[in-house]
């Protein structure tokens, strides 16, 4: 029977991870490298890893880190944080990253995910899209890290970016990141009504319920989460978890 991916979303802040709430106040989680070897010993779906840092300091994701957590790890993954050139997707995907995050600079050129999806397949080509509510409640798509408003309309950016060829589509509330208590449910539906390629829920997953919401009301074609799988009971203590096979065999 189908189930959608369930994906663990791990922040990267000066080569170690950490966890944010409304993209603010990043909190040490512990050594990535060792994330993965528990991810695969619980056998994640896959992995995302995304550099916080990387846009706003004008460089890519490590290809080492990446070729590192090629060598670790048993599922695929993907990796973003200021991908902005042809040459770069080369050496992430060599390294062995699955498929590549890209966020601002689908912004800013657009016909830069033609070319990527042209060059290397749709498949490994993601775009996010991090979305915050402005002061009167218009909905908007920024970019560097969840800083600059971009004035682009996520529906229509999630419908341009299917067009120039993205294989799938990651769609994050900074509003609801970290809090826990339930993805932006019309937020998704919207964006997964407006497109035929895949759509992934991020950004305030706390339980498995919200992450059936978001599959059955919002019809996300995958879920992902970061606190979820990084904090364990009320007092969010740190632990490395994901659900067990029987918790999601009939999701």
């Amino acid at each position: 029977m189908f189930r959608p991916r369930i994906i663990p979303v791990l922040l990267l802040k000066d080569q170690v991870l950490v966890k944010t709430v409304r993209f603010g106040n990043p909190k040490y989680i512990g050594d990535p490298i060792n994330a993965v070897k528990i991810f695969n010993d619980l056998k994640a779906d896959e992995l995302v890893f995304l550099d916080i840092k990387a846009t706003r300091e004008s460089r890519c994701i490590s290809v080492d880190f990446v070729r590192e957590v090629g060598e670790e790890a048993n599922m695929p993954f993907a990796v973003g944080g200021g991908i902005s050139t042809i040459e770069q997707i080369r050496e992430l995907t060599n390294a062995g990253a699955e498929k590549v995050i890209i966020n601002t600079q689908a912004v800013l050129n657009k016909e830069f995910i033609r070319k990527a999806s042209d060059t290397f397949g749709a498949s490994t080509i993601v775009v996010c899209m991090d979305v915050k509510k402005k002061f009167l409640g218009d909905e908007q798509t920024y970019i560097i890290n969840g800083t600059k408003a971009s004035g682009l309309n996520p529906v229509e950016f999630a419908i341009e970016m299917q067009h120039q060829g993205a294989g799938e589509i990651i769609v994050q509330s900074i509003d609801h990141d970290g809090t826990m208590n339930g993805y932006d449910l019309n937020l998704i539906a919207k964006i997964s009504a407006a497109v035929t390629i895949p759509v992934v829920a991020l950004g305030g997953a706390g339980n498995l319920q919200h992450m059936r919401d978001a599959y059955h009301q919002a019809h996300a074609t995958a879920l992902a989460a970061g606190s979820m799988f990084v904090f364990y009971g009320p007092n969010k203590a740190v632990l490395i978890n994901y659900p067990a096979a029987e918790e999601i065999s009939c999701f």
